[in-house]
Protein backbone atom coordinates (compact mmCIF):
# COMPACT_ATOMS: atom_id res chain seq x y z
CA UNK A 1 0.00 0.00 0.00
CA UNK A 2 1.77 3.21 -1.14
CA UNK A 3 0.97 7.24 -1.01
CA UNK A 4 -0.89 8.75 -3.92
CA UNK A 5 2.66 9.62 -4.93
CA UNK A 6 5.99 11.39 -4.19
CA UNK A 7 6.08 15.24 -3.17
CA UNK A 8 8.01 15.49 -6.15
CA UNK A 9 5.50 14.21 -8.37
CA UNK A 10 2.25 16.09 -6.12
CA UNK A 11 3.35 19.49 -5.76
CA UNK A 12 3.08 20.85 -8.91
CA UNK A 13 -0.51 18.61 -9.11
CA UNK A 14 -1.56 20.67 -5.50
CA UNK A 15 -0.45 23.59 -7.28
CA UNK A 16 -2.36 23.39 -10.11
CA UNK A 17 -5.41 22.35 -8.21
CA UNK A 18 -5.31 18.99 -10.34
CA UNK A 19 -5.54 16.99 -6.58
CA UNK A 20 -7.02 18.48 -3.54
CA UNK A 21 -5.02 18.34 -0.38
CA UNK A 22 -8.14 17.56 1.82
CA UNK A 23 -8.51 14.30 -1.24
CA UNK A 24 -4.83 13.65 -0.15
CA UNK A 25 -5.06 14.09 3.78
CA UNK A 26 -8.50 11.71 3.93
CA UNK A 27 -6.58 8.95 1.60
CA UNK A 28 -3.73 8.83 4.59
CA UNK A 29 -6.40 9.07 7.19
CA UNK A 30 -8.47 5.89 5.30
CA UNK A 31 -4.98 4.18 4.95
CA UNK A 32 -3.67 4.82 8.61
CA UNK A 33 -7.09 3.58 9.96
CA UNK A 34 -6.57 0.20 8.11
CA UNK A 35 -3.34 -0.61 8.92
CA UNK A 36 -2.24 1.13 12.00
CA UNK A 37 -3.61 -1.42 14.24
CA UNK A 38 -1.14 -4.16 12.48
CA UNK A 39 1.75 -1.77 12.11
CA UNK A 40 1.47 0.10 14.97
CA UNK A 41 3.81 3.10 13.94
CA UNK A 42 1.38 6.24 14.96
CA UNK A 43 0.78 6.94 18.76
CA UNK A 44 -1.51 9.94 17.77
CA UNK A 45 -3.46 10.47 14.97
CA UNK A 46 -4.73 14.55 14.65
CA UNK A 47 -7.22 13.68 11.81
CA UNK A 48 -9.51 16.22 12.38
CA UNK A 49 -7.12 19.01 12.84
CA UNK A 50 -5.64 17.38 9.65
CA UNK A 51 -8.55 18.36 7.40
CA UNK A 52 -8.90 21.56 8.75
CA UNK A 53 -5.33 22.45 7.86
CA UNK A 54 -5.90 20.70 4.38
CA UNK A 55 -9.14 22.95 3.81
CA UNK A 56 -7.00 26.12 4.67
CA UNK A 57 -4.48 24.52 2.32
CA UNK A 58 -6.29 24.24 -0.33
CA UNK A 59 -8.03 27.84 0.31
CA UNK A 60 -4.69 29.71 0.05
CA UNK A 61 -3.28 27.63 -2.93
CA UNK A 62 -7.19 28.85 -4.73
CA UNK A 63 -6.21 32.21 -3.99
CA UNK A 64 -2.52 31.67 -5.70
CA UNK A 65 -0.76 32.05 -2.54
CA UNK A 66 1.29 28.89 -2.86
CA UNK A 67 3.92 28.15 -0.25
CA UNK A 68 6.46 25.82 -2.23
CA UNK A 69 6.07 21.67 -2.81
CA UNK A 70 5.26 21.01 0.95
CA UNK A 71 1.72 23.29 0.62
CA UNK A 72 -0.46 20.81 1.03
CA UNK A 73 1.75 17.79 1.81
CA UNK A 74 0.64 15.19 4.71
CA UNK A 75 3.12 15.09 7.00
CA UNK A 76 4.09 12.89 10.65
CA UNK A 77 5.61 14.02 13.08
CA UNK A 78 7.77 11.43 15.74
CA UNK A 79 6.48 11.91 19.01
CA UNK A 80 8.96 13.30 20.67
CA UNK A 81 9.10 16.29 19.27
CA UNK A 82 6.82 19.34 20.47
CA UNK A 83 3.10 19.92 18.69
CA UNK A 84 1.23 22.61 20.53
CA UNK A 85 -1.90 21.56 21.99
CA UNK A 86 -1.12 17.74 20.97
CA UNK A 87 0.45 15.08 23.16
CA UNK A 88 3.95 14.22 22.86
CA UNK A 89 4.80 11.57 24.41
CA UNK A 90 8.26 9.95 23.72
CA UNK A 91 6.77 6.59 23.71
CA UNK A 92 6.72 6.86 27.75
CA UNK A 93 4.22 6.37 30.42
CA UNK A 94 6.45 9.46 31.98
CA UNK A 95 5.22 11.38 29.20
CA UNK A 96 1.57 9.97 28.45
CA UNK A 97 -0.41 12.95 29.02
CA UNK A 98 2.04 15.55 28.27
CA UNK A 99 1.06 18.62 25.99
CA UNK A 100 3.16 21.25 24.78
CA UNK A 101 1.91 24.43 24.32
CA UNK A 102 4.77 25.46 21.70
CA UNK A 103 5.68 23.60 18.37
CA UNK A 104 9.09 22.46 18.42
CA UNK A 105 10.91 24.73 15.46
CA UNK A 106 11.06 21.69 12.98
CA UNK A 107 7.11 21.64 13.30
CA UNK A 108 6.86 25.35 13.00
CA UNK A 109 8.80 25.07 9.35
CA UNK A 110 6.92 22.78 8.34
CA UNK A 111 3.36 24.60 9.27
CA UNK A 112 5.12 27.57 7.60
CA UNK A 113 5.93 25.20 4.19
CA UNK A 114 1.94 24.71 4.27
CA UNK A 115 2.28 21.13 5.11
CA UNK A 116 -0.51 19.46 7.10
CA UNK A 117 0.30 17.01 10.44
CA UNK A 118 -1.45 13.85 10.21
CA UNK A 119 -0.25 12.40 13.70
CA UNK A 120 2.54 11.53 15.65
CA UNK A 121 4.71 8.20 14.89
CA UNK A 122 5.63 5.56 17.74
CA UNK A 123 9.30 4.76 18.03
CA UNK A 124 11.50 3.72 20.85
CA UNK A 125 10.92 4.85 24.46
CA UNK A 126 12.82 8.73 24.70
CA UNK A 127 15.05 7.14 20.99
CA UNK A 128 16.76 5.02 23.96
CA UNK A 129 17.09 2.05 21.49
CA UNK A 130 17.59 1.03 17.64
CA UNK A 131 14.49 -1.61 17.50
CA UNK A 132 11.18 0.39 18.85
CA UNK A 133 10.45 -2.86 20.45
CA UNK A 134 10.50 -0.48 23.53
CA UNK A 135 7.87 1.16 24.30
CA UNK A 136 4.63 2.13 26.13
CA UNK A 137 2.46 1.86 23.40
CA UNK A 138 3.90 -1.25 21.86
CA UNK A 139 5.89 -2.67 19.24
CA UNK A 140 6.46 -0.64 15.96
CA UNK A 141 6.00 -3.47 13.34
CA UNK A 142 7.82 -3.54 9.44
CA UNK A 143 5.09 -3.19 6.51
CA UNK A 144 7.58 -5.27 4.25
CA UNK A 145 7.27 -8.23 6.54
CA UNK A 146 5.38 -8.02 10.29
CA UNK A 147 7.26 -10.09 12.01
CA UNK A 148 10.26 -8.09 11.75
CA UNK A 149 11.26 -4.65 13.25
CA UNK A 150 10.70 -1.67 12.07
CA UNK A 151 14.35 -0.19 13.20
CA UNK A 152 14.42 2.99 15.88
CA UNK A 153 14.07 4.56 17.28
CA UNK A 154 12.43 6.47 14.77
CA UNK A 155 10.24 2.80 13.77
CA UNK A 156 7.23 4.24 13.51
CA UNK A 157 8.63 7.43 11.04
CA UNK A 158 9.91 4.81 8.81
CA UNK A 159 6.84 2.69 9.13
CA UNK A 160 4.36 4.82 7.79
CA UNK A 161 6.29 6.27 5.24
CA UNK A 162 7.07 2.90 3.53
CA UNK A 163 3.71 1.88 4.38
CA UNK A 164 2.04 4.98 2.52
CA UNK A 165 0.12 6.28 5.40
CA UNK A 166 1.89 9.83 4.86
CA UNK A 167 4.70 11.50 2.08
CA UNK A 168 6.91 12.12 4.58
CA UNK A 169 7.97 12.15 8.29
CA UNK A 170 10.01 13.64 10.92
CA UNK A 171 12.60 11.10 12.88
CA UNK A 172 15.53 12.37 14.85
CA UNK A 173 19.24 10.75 15.06
CA UNK A 174 21.40 10.23 17.99
CA UNK A 175 23.55 7.39 16.62
CA UNK A 176 21.36 6.29 13.22
CA UNK A 177 17.57 6.71 14.32
CA UNK A 178 16.88 7.61 10.70
CA UNK A 179 18.85 5.79 8.73
CA UNK A 180 18.91 2.49 10.48
CA UNK A 181 14.69 2.33 10.33
CA UNK A 182 14.66 3.91 6.67
CA UNK A 183 17.28 1.23 5.75
CA UNK A 184 15.27 -1.83 7.42
CA UNK A 185 11.62 -0.18 6.15
CA UNK A 186 12.73 0.57 2.93
CA UNK A 187 12.91 4.38 2.21
CA UNK A 188 15.16 7.24 2.17
CA UNK A 189 16.48 8.80 5.91
CA UNK A 190 18.41 12.11 5.76
CA UNK A 191 20.60 13.10 8.77
CA UNK A 192 21.56 16.36 8.05
CA UNK A 193 25.37 17.94 9.61
CA UNK A 194 24.76 18.63 13.20
CA UNK A 195 23.83 21.80 13.80
CA UNK A 196 22.03 22.31 10.34
CA UNK A 197 18.40 21.86 11.44
CA UNK A 198 17.33 23.11 14.55
CA UNK A 199 16.59 20.62 17.45
CA UNK A 200 14.72 23.14 19.70
CA UNK A 201 11.45 21.70 21.06
CA UNK A 202 12.75 17.98 20.82
CA UNK A 203 12.85 15.79 23.74
CA UNK A 204 16.27 15.00 23.96
CA UNK A 205 18.41 11.81 24.47
CA UNK A 206 21.72 13.23 23.83
CA UNK A 207 22.16 17.04 23.10
CA UNK A 208 25.91 16.42 21.86
CA UNK A 209 24.78 13.76 19.20
CA UNK A 210 20.76 14.73 18.28
CA UNK A 211 20.04 15.52 15.17
CA UNK A 212 16.59 15.88 13.05
CA UNK A 213 15.76 15.07 9.48
CA UNK A 214 12.89 13.42 7.13
CA UNK A 215 12.31 9.89 6.07
CA UNK A 216 10.80 9.97 2.62
CA UNK A 217 9.44 8.07 -0.45
CA UNK A 218 12.55 9.53 -2.65
CA UNK A 219 15.79 11.39 -2.18
CA UNK A 220 14.28 13.92 -4.22
CA UNK A 221 11.32 14.37 -1.52
CA UNK A 222 14.32 14.39 1.02
CA UNK A 223 15.87 17.46 -0.03
CA UNK A 224 12.64 19.23 -0.11
CA UNK A 225 11.82 18.85 2.95
CA UNK A 226 15.46 19.56 4.45
CA UNK A 227 15.08 22.81 2.56
CA UNK A 228 12.11 23.83 4.53
CA UNK A 229 13.01 22.72 8.12
CA UNK A 230 17.09 23.69 7.37
CA UNK A 231 18.44 26.58 8.30
CA UNK A 232 19.76 28.91 11.59
CA UNK A 233 17.55 29.00 15.01
CA UNK A 234 18.95 31.98 17.30
CA UNK A 235 17.29 30.34 19.88
CA UNK A 236 18.78 26.79 19.29
CA UNK A 237 22.19 26.90 20.88
CA UNK A 238 23.28 23.77 18.80
CA UNK A 239 22.03 25.80 15.63
CA UNK A 240 24.92 26.64 13.61
CA UNK A 241 24.43 30.28 11.54
CA UNK A 242 25.33 28.53 8.10
CA UNK A 243 23.98 29.06 4.66
CA UNK A 244 21.46 26.96 3.64
CA UNK A 245 22.04 25.29 -0.54
CA UNK A 246 19.36 24.68 -3.01
CA UNK A 247 18.92 21.35 -2.33
CA UNK A 248 16.32 20.39 -5.18
CA UNK A 249 18.17 21.95 -8.13
CA UNK A 250 21.43 20.67 -6.70
CA UNK A 251 20.06 17.13 -7.59
CA UNK A 252 20.63 17.34 -10.95
CA UNK A 253 24.18 18.60 -11.32
CA UNK A 254 25.44 14.62 -11.70
CA UNK A 255 28.16 12.53 -10.47
CA UNK A 256 30.68 12.02 -12.53
CA UNK A 257 33.26 14.27 -11.19
CA UNK A 258 33.00 13.01 -7.72
CA UNK A 259 35.28 11.03 -5.80
CA UNK A 260 34.08 7.86 -3.57
CA UNK A 261 35.52 6.55 -0.71
CA UNK A 262 34.65 2.77 0.52
CA UNK A 263 35.97 2.29 3.96
CA UNK A 264 35.75 -1.25 4.29
CA UNK A 265 37.33 -1.57 7.34
CA UNK A 266 35.28 -1.70 10.12
CA UNK A 267 32.05 -0.16 7.98
CA UNK A 268 32.07 -3.45 5.71
CA UNK A 269 33.20 -6.06 8.54
CA UNK A 270 30.72 -9.02 9.55
CA UNK A 271 28.13 -8.48 6.68
CA UNK A 272 25.09 -10.44 6.29
CA UNK A 273 25.76 -12.28 2.94
CA UNK A 274 22.74 -10.73 1.27
CA UNK A 275 23.41 -7.60 2.63
CA UNK A 276 27.01 -7.53 1.49
CA UNK A 277 25.96 -9.05 -2.02
CA UNK A 278 23.61 -5.83 -2.52
CA UNK A 279 25.89 -3.52 -1.16
CA UNK A 280 29.05 -4.80 -3.97
CA UNK A 281 26.24 -4.14 -6.64
CA UNK A 282 25.18 -0.87 -5.50
CA UNK A 283 29.21 0.20 -5.59
CA UNK A 284 29.03 -1.36 -9.18
CA UNK A 285 26.48 0.85 -9.98
CA UNK A 286 28.19 4.07 -8.29
CA UNK A 287 31.82 3.11 -10.26
CA UNK A 288 29.83 3.39 -13.27
CA UNK A 289 28.34 7.15 -12.47
CA UNK A 290 31.42 8.81 -10.50
CA UNK A 291 35.07 9.23 -11.62
CA UNK A 292 36.48 7.54 -8.92
CA UNK A 293 36.20 4.71 -6.49
CA UNK A 294 38.50 3.91 -4.09
CA UNK A 295 38.79 2.14 -0.52
CA UNK A 296 39.72 4.25 2.37
CA UNK A 297 41.12 4.01 5.97
CA UNK A 298 38.66 5.40 9.10
CA UNK A 299 39.80 5.68 12.69
CA UNK A 300 36.14 4.94 14.74
CA UNK A 301 35.91 5.31 18.12
CA UNK A 302 33.25 3.16 20.09
CA UNK A 303 33.37 5.25 23.36
CA UNK A 304 29.55 5.97 24.12
CA UNK A 305 30.30 8.12 27.72
CA UNK A 306 28.56 11.51 26.11
CA UNK A 307 25.81 9.83 25.06
CA UNK A 308 25.44 7.94 28.52
CA UNK A 309 26.18 10.90 30.55
CA UNK A 310 23.70 13.03 28.68
CA UNK A 311 20.92 10.64 28.67
CA UNK A 312 21.45 10.41 32.22
CA UNK A 313 21.43 13.86 32.66
CA UNK A 314 18.40 14.88 31.79
CA UNK A 315 16.70 11.72 33.17
CA UNK A 316 18.39 12.01 36.64
CA UNK A 317 15.43 13.94 38.32
CA UNK A 318 12.69 11.58 36.90
CA UNK A 319 14.82 8.21 37.41
CA UNK A 320 15.06 9.18 41.13
CA UNK A 321 11.22 10.19 41.42
CA UNK A 322 9.31 8.01 39.25
CA UNK A 323 11.22 4.72 37.95
CA UNK A 324 8.51 2.91 37.77
CA UNK A 325 6.33 5.05 34.85
CA UNK A 326 10.29 4.04 32.60
CA UNK A 327 9.85 0.79 30.42
CA UNK A 328 12.31 -1.43 32.26
CA UNK A 329 15.55 -1.53 29.83
CA UNK A 330 14.59 2.06 29.26
CA UNK A 331 15.31 2.62 32.68
CA UNK A 332 18.55 0.41 32.63
CA UNK A 333 19.78 2.39 29.96
CA UNK A 334 19.74 5.30 31.59
CA UNK A 335 20.91 4.53 34.60
CA UNK A 336 24.02 2.98 33.09
CA UNK A 337 25.01 6.28 32.07
CA UNK A 338 25.15 7.38 36.02
CA UNK A 339 28.51 5.82 36.25
CA UNK A 340 30.46 8.25 34.43
CA UNK A 341 32.15 10.69 36.23
CA UNK A 342 32.13 14.82 35.41
CA UNK A 343 35.62 14.27 34.41
CA UNK A 344 35.58 11.62 32.17
CA UNK A 345 32.29 13.39 30.81
CA UNK A 346 34.23 16.57 30.05
CA UNK A 347 37.36 14.92 28.63
CA UNK A 348 35.16 12.81 26.30
CA UNK A 349 33.59 15.69 25.05
CA UNK A 350 36.56 17.67 24.42
CA UNK A 351 37.28 14.83 21.97
CA UNK A 352 34.11 14.63 20.38
CA UNK A 353 34.89 18.13 19.79
CA UNK A 354 38.50 17.67 18.46
CA UNK A 355 36.97 14.44 16.13
CA UNK A 356 34.51 17.12 14.56
CA UNK A 357 37.19 19.55 14.58
CA UNK A 358 38.89 17.02 12.50
CA UNK A 359 35.95 15.57 10.55
CA UNK A 360 36.66 17.64 7.28
CA UNK A 361 40.18 16.06 6.84
CA UNK A 362 38.33 12.90 6.05
CA UNK A 363 37.93 14.29 2.66
CA UNK A 364 40.51 15.43 1.98
CA UNK A 365 41.32 12.95 -1.04
CA UNK A 366 37.14 11.91 -1.77
CA UNK A 367 34.10 13.58 -1.94
CA UNK A 368 31.79 10.98 -0.23
CA UNK A 369 32.16 8.12 1.59
CA UNK A 370 29.50 5.06 0.74
CA UNK A 371 28.92 2.01 3.36
CA UNK A 372 26.05 -0.51 4.01
CA UNK A 373 23.31 1.29 6.18
CA UNK A 374 23.18 -1.58 8.56
CA UNK A 375 25.55 -4.87 8.59
CA UNK A 376 22.54 -7.09 8.65
CA UNK A 377 18.85 -6.74 7.55
CA UNK A 378 15.60 -6.43 10.17
CA UNK A 379 15.78 -9.24 12.80
CA UNK A 380 12.42 -10.55 13.62
CA UNK A 381 10.76 -9.18 16.74
CA UNK A 382 10.56 -12.88 17.82
CA UNK A 383 14.04 -13.60 18.01
CA UNK A 384 14.63 -10.56 20.01
CA UNK A 385 12.31 -10.98 22.47
CA UNK A 386 12.84 -14.53 22.95
CA UNK A 387 16.14 -13.72 24.81
CA UNK A 388 15.70 -10.40 26.61
CA UNK A 389 19.52 -9.87 26.80
CA UNK A 390 20.31 -10.50 23.30
CA UNK A 391 18.01 -6.90 22.33
CA UNK A 392 20.95 -4.33 22.77
CA UNK A 393 23.46 -6.50 21.33
CA UNK A 394 21.21 -6.61 18.22
CA UNK A 395 20.37 -2.81 18.39
CA UNK A 396 24.20 -1.82 18.87
CA UNK A 397 25.39 -3.66 15.56
CA UNK A 398 22.24 -2.31 13.77
CA UNK A 399 23.50 1.05 14.84
CA UNK A 400 27.67 0.52 13.88
CA UNK A 401 27.61 1.86 10.80
CA UNK A 402 25.08 5.01 11.15
CA UNK A 403 26.89 6.15 14.39
CA UNK A 404 30.42 7.37 13.76
CA UNK A 405 28.26 10.09 11.25
CA UNK A 406 26.54 11.42 14.56
CA UNK A 407 29.91 11.84 16.81
CA UNK A 408 31.78 13.21 13.75
CA UNK A 409 28.12 15.69 12.94
CA UNK A 410 28.87 14.68 9.12
CA UNK A 411 25.52 14.91 6.88
CA UNK A 412 24.49 11.19 5.56
CA UNK A 413 21.38 9.42 3.71
CA UNK A 414 20.20 5.97 3.49
CA UNK A 415 18.78 4.98 0.19
CA UNK A 416 17.48 1.44 -0.52
CA UNK A 417 19.20 -0.57 -2.67
CA UNK A 418 17.91 -4.10 -2.91
CA UNK A 419 15.84 -6.92 -1.02
CA UNK A 420 16.99 -10.20 0.72
CA UNK A 421 15.17 -13.26 -0.50
CA UNK A 422 12.39 -13.02 2.17
CA UNK A 423 11.76 -9.58 0.96
CA UNK A 424 13.31 -7.54 3.62
CA UNK A 425 14.98 -4.29 2.49
CA UNK A 426 18.49 -3.57 2.49
CA UNK A 427 20.23 0.25 2.97
CA UNK A 428 23.10 1.60 1.31
CA UNK A 429 24.60 4.52 3.00
CA UNK A 430 26.51 7.45 1.73
CA UNK A 431 28.11 10.43 3.66
CA UNK A 432 30.18 13.49 3.00
CA UNK A 433 31.61 16.73 4.64
CA UNK A 434 30.09 19.27 6.54
CA UNK A 435 27.55 20.91 5.13
CA UNK A 436 27.60 19.30 1.98
CA UNK A 437 24.44 17.90 2.02
CA UNK A 438 23.78 18.89 -1.41
CA UNK A 439 26.90 16.70 -2.18
CA UNK A 440 25.40 13.80 -0.46
CA UNK A 441 22.12 14.23 -1.79
CA UNK A 442 23.49 14.78 -5.95
CA UNK A 443 25.27 11.16 -5.21
CA UNK A 444 21.87 9.94 -3.20
CA UNK A 445 19.75 10.59 -6.16
CA UNK A 446 22.31 9.94 -9.15
CA UNK A 447 22.15 6.52 -7.53
CA UNK A 448 18.76 6.13 -7.28
CA UNK A 449 17.91 7.23 -10.94
CA UNK A 450 20.13 4.91 -12.21
CA UNK A 451 19.18 2.07 -9.92
CA UNK A 452 15.58 2.14 -10.77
Amino acid sequence: MKSEGTIFELAPRLRRREISPVELTRSCLERIEKVNRELNAFITVTGESAIQEASAAEAEIARGNWRGPLHGIPVAIKDLIDTAGVRTTAASQLFENRIPTEDAEVVRRLRRAGAMIVGKTNLHEFAYGGSSLVSFFGDVRNPRNTTHIAGGSSGGSAAAVAAGLCNVAIGTDTAGSIREPAALCGCVGLKPTYGRVSTRGVIPLSWSLDHVGPLTDCVADAAIVLQAIAGYDPLDVESANVPVSDYVSGLRKGARDLRVGVPRSYFYDDLDKEVEAAVERALGVIKGLAADVREVRLEVSEDRTVQGAEAYAYHAENVAKTPELYQPETLRRIRSGERFSAAEYIQRRRELDEARRHAAEIFAKVDLLVTPTTPIPAPSIATLKKDPAALRPAELKLLRNTRPFNVWGLPAVSVPCGLTERGLPIGLQIAGPPWREGLVLTLAWAYEQASH
